[in-house]
């Protein structure tokens, strides 16, 4: 146990109360985005109809929300990080930058190596300038934003992710969000998302930003006189209520259930397992495809996704300990990583 605690464990002693169930959270949110591919991947063996097809339908409904989940928890971190004390901004980006590319630049190689092996399979384009622009593309993180189709399926996120991270801290000295009430915080970011909201409907747009905006209210809510309203605000919204409760009470039963261990380990690798979980649901299934006809089977499709988790998590786990814990976040752990950050 304390082997593995060496390297998955990242809250530390001292730290803020809300760490453990954050990263329980993030287990959650990861677990339904799994669910989302490995649901769709499972299509043909489910049938067209019955009892599976009804009960995969709503894991796929509710799973589709996770990549949602993860912009709550990044506008609340990243924004709180920002508002508690003024940050450079190149070296904000600089180290977002670090936090983001070691593990996503691992598996894009090994997505490189496969089209080269596989080109049946591969994406990129024959031509070399356009192979040029299709890997630039992916390399800057654009797909998702404007309509690329990204190489690595979930890469798409990180595009409003950075969006995000490039915006937030102009935004916050533009308007001095650092001298403003907690109450007038609070309205401010209620009617910006509300006018983003309607431009995007009315226009088509990056809608998702607004779960940062979810994100940011939910930190400032415990700050701001208006935080009964704002809950009351948020109560529509399962993820803004699930949250509240583990963020608002941590010491509370809610946060003490997404403070388990596995769920928080899962959680603080959460990055490596979506960057590459994907990768290990095409080749498992693949490989089901060729041993069995795609006709419905009861309960195998169930009895594969737990083997397809265990699979993923173990590569996960593998891409987490060897470049993103060693490369992207620090202390780095005794072992013999790919990359040692300085």
């Amino acid at each position: 146990m304390e082997w593995l605690a060496k390297r998955f464990e990242l809250s530390r002693a001292g730290a803020g109360p809300n760490q453990r169930p954050m990263e329980g959270l993030r287990g959650l949110a990861v677990l339904l985005v799994f669910l989302v591919h490995s649901i769709t991947l499972a299509g043909p063996w489910l049938g067209a109809a019955g009892a599976a097809r009804a009960l995969a339908h709503a894991v796929h409904t509710i799973g589709n929300s996770g990549v949602g989940l993860f912009f709550v928890f990044s506008g609340y971190l990243i924004y709180g990080s920002l508002m508690r004390r003024p940050q450079p901004y190149l070296r904000f980006l600089s180290r977002r930058a670090g936090r983001i590319y070691p593990a996503f630049l691992a598996v894009f190689a090994l997505y490189l190596a496969l089209s080269l092996l596989l080109p049946g399979q591969s994406k990129i384009p024959a031509a070399p300038p356009a192979a040029v622009l299709y890997l630039a593309q992916k390399l800057l993180l654009l797909p998702g934003l404007f309509p690329i189709e990204p190489m690595i399926a979930v890469a798409w996120s990180l595009s409003y992710e950075v969006l995000y991270y490039l915006a937030m801290p102009a935004l916050i000295a533009v308007a001095r969000l650092r001298r403003r009430s907690a109450r007038w915080r609070v309205w401010f970011f209620i009617g910006a998302s509300g006018v983003g909201l309607l431009l995007c409907l009315r226009w088509g747009g990056p809608v998702r930003l607004a779960m940062f905006a979810g994100g940011i209210l939910l930190h400032e809510a415990p700050l701001s006189p208006l935080a009964g309203a704002v809950k009351t605000g948020l109560l529509g919204a399962a993820f803004f209520v699930l949250c509240l409760a583990c963020l608002g009470r941590p010491a509370g039963a809610l946060a003490r259930a997404f403070s388990w261990t596995p769920l928080r380990w899962l959680g603080n690798m959460s990055y490596s397992f979506c960057l590459l979980h994907g990768l290990a649901l095409k080749a498992m299934f693949a490989g089901v495809a060729a041993l069995v006809p795609a006709a419905p089977h009861g309960a195998l499709p169930w009895l594969l996704l737990a083997a397809m988790l265990l699979a993923s998590l173990s590569g996960a786990a593998a891409l987490f300990v060897l470049v993103e814990r060693p490369c992207s976040l620090a202390p780095p752990i005794p072992a013999t990583p790919i990359c040692t950050r300085r």
